[in-house]
């Protein structure tokens, strides 16, 4: 079973918050009350040299006061600056390796609240040729990472592994043989980047063409023989984007191999 990690973050932070609240405004004083009450020895103060009754903490209590900060801290930097992910797939290669471990932007394209994704500030929009990360239109439960190719309005065609945006033909220039792949460089204007097509590949597969309606991003991995994106299952729409990747911090493809940084660095 899938563990939906946002919502339990947020009902953690939440619950342990509440109760460190509740003692501090409600439970302590009824607590050194009854201790008072009870003839419970107390510690002496280093300043004031009085003496000070001091019960011990419930449990729970010591446990959400020692928690909350940190969780909280946690919750604000995940949802609203930068959250990880990992690359599971080879979708985005050779751009993104599977392994690699990836820092998203959480507030390039505004601000979010957790679990619901709801935008309570408008910060900027995705442009051509971004890599966004975003959940998954069939699944929201799944995130999935492509690169922006569409934009409100645009009309997409991928036709004999060649894209127009508009009409216009995206350029790409060879770079070298990888066989059974051929690397190519594509120009979208702000963005090069690198692709992966697959020689020899026959059919008509992931071909047609589209109109990316309002509010919505038509998206496809940079091996584009290799990817399962709007091709096959339409635009994401705007509420279902997650954030912008910027960087690779660390390249770990399984538990049997070393962690390794030479991958570190921006992603284009």
């Amino acid at each position: 079973m899938d563990i939906d990690f946002p919502l339990v973050l947020v009902v953690l932070t939440f619950a342990t918050g509440l109760i460190w609240l509740a003692d501090r405004l409600f439970l302590r004083e009824r607590r050194l009350a009854a201790f008072r009450a009870g003839g419970g020895a107390g510690v002496r103060n280093e300043v004031s040299g009085a003496e000070q009754p001091a019960p011990k903490e419930p449990y729970l209590v010591d446990l959400s006061r020692s928690f909350f900060p940190v969780l909280l801290i946690v919750l604000v930097l995940r949802s609203f600056l930068v959250e990880p992910f990992q690359i599971p797939s080879g979708s985005m290669r050779p751009t993104l390796e599977v392994g690699d471990f990836i820092l998203v932007n959480k507030f390039a394209y505004g601000l979010r609240l957790p679990v619901v994704g709801t935008k309570i500030l408008d910060v900027g929009e995705p442009a051509r040729g971004d890599i966004m990360v975003f959940r998954y239109p069939k699944d929201r439960e799944t995130n999935y990472i492509k690169r922006v190719i569409g934009l409100p309005g645009d009309r997409i065609r991928y036709e004999d592994k060649q894209l127009f945006i508009n009409g216009e033909l995206i350029e790409t220039h060879f770079i070298a043989r990888l066989p059974p792949m051929e690397l190519r460089r594509e120009d979208l204007g702000r963005v090069e980047h690198n692709i992966f097509l697959t020689m020899g590949r026959q059919g008509n597969a992931g071909e047609g063409e589209w109109l990316v309606p309002e509010g919505h991003y038509f998206m496809m991995g940079d091996n584009r023989d290799n990817s399962n994106d709007s091709r096959y299952w339409g635009t994401v729409s705007e509420e279902l984007i997650v954030g912008k990747a910027f960087a690779i911090w660390m390249h770990w493809e399984s538990l049997t191999s070393l962690p390794s940084f030479d991958r570190v660095g921006g992603i284009e």
